[in-house]
């Protein structure tokens, strides 16, 4: 089970944690029910589709490192912008880098818990 956490500025650490160990169900405990990703620009996903393609994309092993560059809170909604890197493999089976500047926007839960409400990892464009 993902390490949720009740520190926003901890959030990033404990999902990039999470996805470098190829943990699926860690990585998707981290997002709301109702979660919108757009992890293909223009393609939001949400329930089944978006726990599916964490589970797809894990499967290559890929590495991410993240940075936060800022972060606000207002109450139970964090808005986090973050500067990341993934390396896995291309279609082609060949290396490939991604990088984007993601802007997320996390909930906090009854339990007190941070998480994903809407993550957007090329937000900048």
């Amino acid at each position: 089970m993902a390490q949720l956490t009740n520190d926003v500025e901890k959030h990033t650490a404990i999902y990039v944690e999470a996805f470098n160990a190829g943990d699926v169900d860690a990585v998707n405990a981290m997002y709301t029910d109702d979660a919108v990703a757009v992890w293909e620009r223009g393609v939001p996903l949400t329930g089944q589709a978006r726990i599916d393609a964490v589970r797809e994309f894990l499967a290559a092993g890929p590495t991410m490192t993240a940075v936060p560059r800022q972060s606000f809170v207002a109450g139970d909604t964090a808005l986090l912008i973050v500067d990341w890197t993934i390396d896995t493999k291309g279609p082609d089976g060949n290396p490939e880098r991604l990088t984007g500047v993601g802007v997320d926007v996390l909930r906090q839960g009854a339990d007190g818990h941070w998480r994903y409400a809407v993550d957007d990892p090329y937000g900048e464009q």
